[in-house]
């Protein structure tokens, strides 16, 4: 959708910027910091929420992806992610876990203290924010070209120009609005379940892994679902301790068949996964030795999206590449997280589909994957990239969204520099930029010295 010529010409003109960055998540951030990391003069991010870090702040407490699974794990991302953990670490806010169903070892952390850490972080990289403002139109010229975008604001409409586009907003909102083609989760295969995640205080956890831990909770759960004693949705979930004491955070509530671009789909799916939280609550305390006294004492901002919008860009990252570790000449980053692809079950079971790389082994993102198809002052980062349902399934990491943002924000400074489009920037440079800045391009040889250490002694 795109706004008629005569209503821009009244809508007030707010800045005009060098690199335009919709959507304040981790792939946004990086972008943005990227991009003034890289000599751009002008980098305005904008976010419809109160505060940064989208997906990591709002619903989650672990970043996946930095290390690969298995018994021979590898650190396969680095660079400004590197640099949002060390700022956590150095606040004491981050430790090294073990995944439940083998996703590879988490980094985990305070979430609380992540949203200052990206307000940190985004302001000594020179980085203009803007929180509650949200994205409704995108200005295009008689070529289609993007030149700027509508934001609105509790002030009203605002125009924003930008030389440069990157759409980080999670559901290619920028794209959809361009008329950029994309493919939405659920056309041809079934879109991966919604997740409330919820926190609990006055967990005796020393209690809990005495009575037999994950194994005794997946027994528990099963038998609540066979018997009907409590209103749970799945078999399987998850838990885990978190940076405070006596407190854990799950991954346990499914809700499926929703389109979570529909917003009265979402506002159904929001309740029944407060619903679902509250249900898993009573479970706890009736079932689960160590939660006798515990409590629900924080839920997701927002209930959990895994995939909506995916870009049609200048390559479709596909399971074969996943599954066969594959190379590209045109590599910004590296995977080696395991498909991992929530599915609705009717009967409760296990309804998480796992495919796996070889033990300790990567492949490759291109650069293309992030360049929608035809454009030139557009890319994409995050969950919007360019794959297939099941290879987005493996790739929507945070580690990896993060290292998207680092390619993209590093891409468009370099377009700038160049002055040339997203499709013509030098991938030498551009891998030479990323290289000198931290990312990793090139599977490490060596395994990673992965525990519950403190992240600064884990990171060669």
């Amino acid at each position: 959708m795109t706004t008629a010529p005569l209503i821009l010409e009244k809508i007030p003109v707010l800045t005009t910027v060098d690199v335009l960055v919709i959507g304040g998540g981790s792939a946004g951030c990086c972008a943005a910091m990227a991009a003034r990391d890289e000599g751009v003069s002008s980098v305005l991010l904008v976010e419809r929420g109160g505060f940064l870090g989208g997906t990591s702040t709002q619903m989650l407490d672990t970043f996946y992806g930095f290390f690969t699974p298995g018994e021979a794990p590898r650190k396969v991302v680095g660079g400004l992610a590197d640099r949002v953990v060390d700022a956590l670490d150095a606040a004491g806010a981050v430790f090294l876990r073990p995944n439940t169903y083998g996703a590879g070892t988490g980094v985990n952390y305070n979430p609380e203290r992540l949203k200052l850490v990206w307000d940190q972080l985004l302001d000594a990289s020179g980085v203009k924010v803007l929180l509650h403002v949200t994205l409704v139109a995108a200005d295009q010229d008689a070529n289609g070209r993007i030149v700027g975008v509508v934001l609105s604001t509790k002030r009203g409409f605002f125009r924003v120009g930008a030389r440069r586009f990157i759409d980080a907003s999670g559901d290619a909102d920028l794209c959809s609005l361009a008329g950029i083609p994309c493919e939405k989760a659920g056309e041809h295969e079934p879109a991966q379940t919604l997740t409330t995640t919820f926190r609990m205080s006055n967990v005796d956890l020393g209690a809990y892994e005495r009575a037999g831990g994950k194994k005794l909770l997946r027994e528990r759960m099963s038998e609540a679902v066979d018997r009907g004693t409590h209103a749970l949705p799945r078999r399987n979930g998850s838990l885990h301790a978190m940076n405070a004491r006596g407190c854990i955070s799950t991954v346990a509530v499914r809700v499926a068949d929703v389109d979570a671009t529909d917003f009265e789909q979402l506002t159904v799916a929001e309740q029944e996964g407060r619903r679902q939280a509250f249900a898993y609550e009573g479970f706890f305390r009736d079932c689960v030795p160590g939660f006798a006294e515990a409590n629900i004492i924080g839920l997701s901002h927002q209930i959990g999206v895994r995939e909506t919008r995916r870009v049609f860009g200048e390559y479709r990252l596909t399971k074969t590449d996943c599954l066969s570790v594959a190379r590209f000449d045109d590599r910004v980053l590296l995977c080696g997280a395991p498909i991992e692809d929530h599915r609705a079950s009717k009967d409760g079971g296990d309804e998480t589909v796992w495919g796996y790389m070889p033990d300790g082994a990567a492949y490759d993102v291109p650069y293309r994957t992030l360049v929608p198809r035809s454009r030139d002052e557009l890319w994409v980062a995050g969950r919007c990239f360019s794959a297939t349902h099941d290879a987005h399934a493996s790739c929507r990491s945070m580690a990896q969204t993060m290292a998207m943002g680092q390619a993209a924000g590093t891409a468009a400074a370099l377009s700038l520099a160049g002055e040339c489009g997203a499709r013509e920037v030098p991938i030498e440079a551009l891998q030479n930029s990323l290289r000198v800045r931290g990312a990793v391009l090139e599977t490490p040889a060596h395994l990673a010295a992965v525990g519950r250490d403190a992240w600064a002694r884990n990171r060669a």
